[in-house]
Formats: structure tokens, C-alpha cells, sequence
């Protein structure tokens, strides 16, 4: 519970302690919390038992713990009853990414040569389409995959 507390930390609580209470009243405090986190304590596993007697029998192994979602799920991956190992495992993530990033820039490429064959000013009779906007370099910088 107070794994980490440093010894500075500790001499500076018992410092604080002897101030505040006094070293006549100092022995009597201790006993009070101590006493204290016994009552919570007892009343806890109490509480644990309560609980895991009204489950009944098929959830004698339930662990309050489990109810934190991070390790529930920890629990249920190493479990792998599901088979989610290998559903995680056959799916790579970069891989798909990058096949996305592909389709996507050989159709900007495709689009771009099109659309720069149909506006140039002779096949459209010398006339120049000012509902299009002019074509800019190409100054974005390179998607990264990794990035986002």
C-alpha cells in the first residue's frame, strides 16, 4: 500500500505527526488508526464473502480485480477460449494501411492526369473553365502510415 513512500517522505509524515498531536498524544492516534483500518479491512473481506457466497458455486473464482477493464481483458486474452490470438494475429495493421494509402494515391494520380487532359485550352475551343480550380504543385508532404 505504501510501496512508494522514500524515507525523507516518511521522517517528514513523522515530523508532522509529532507537531500536530504531540508526543503525549502521538501513541494514542497510532492506536485509533490502526484500529480503524482494521474495521475497514474486516469489513471488506466480509463484504468480498457476502458477495461471492449470494454468486453462487460457478463464480467461486471471481476476483474483484477482474472488474478493472484492463485486467479483465488481460485475462480473457491469455484465457484465448475465443481464439483471439490468432484473429489479432492475422491482422496487420501496416500492411492494410499502407494497401489503403496505395489505392488512394494511384487514384489521386488517375484523377489528376484526367482532369489536366480535359481542361487543357485547346480541346476545349480556346475557351478556359473558371469554375475549376487551378492546378497547384503538389506541395503536401508524404502521408505516414506510422503517424497516425
Amino acid at each position: 500500500m505504501f510501496n512508494d513512500i522514500g524515507p525523507l517522505e516518511l521522517v517528514t509524515i513523522v515530523v508532522l505527526a509529532v507537531l500536530v498531536f504531540g508526543p503525549d498524544k502521538l501513541p494514542k492516534v497510532i492506536q485509533d488508526v490502526t484500529r480503524t483500518i482494521r474495521k475497514i479491512r474486516e469489513f471488506s473481506e466480509s463484504a468480498k464473502h457476502d458477495i461471492r457466497t449470494e454468486l453462487g458455486p460457478e463464480f467461486k473464482d471471481f476476483e474483484f480485480e477482474d472488474l478493472n477493464p484492463k485486467k479483465f481483458i488481460r485475462k480473457q486474452l491469455d484465457n484465448d477460449d475465443l481464439g483471439l490470438k490468432e484473429i489479432r494475429n492475422g491482422f496487420d495493421l501496416k500492411k492494410e494501411m499502407a494497401e489503403v494509402t496505395d489505392a488512394v494515391n494511384s487514384r489521386e494520380s488517375e484523377a489528376s492526369s484526367s482532369s489536366s487532359a480535359s481542361s487543357s485550352p485547346s480541346s476545349s475551343g480556346g475557351r478556359i473553365d473558371m469554375t475549376k480550380k487551378p492546378e497547384a504543385p503538389d506541395d503536401r508532404p508524404p502521408f505516414d502510415a506510422d503517424a497516425t
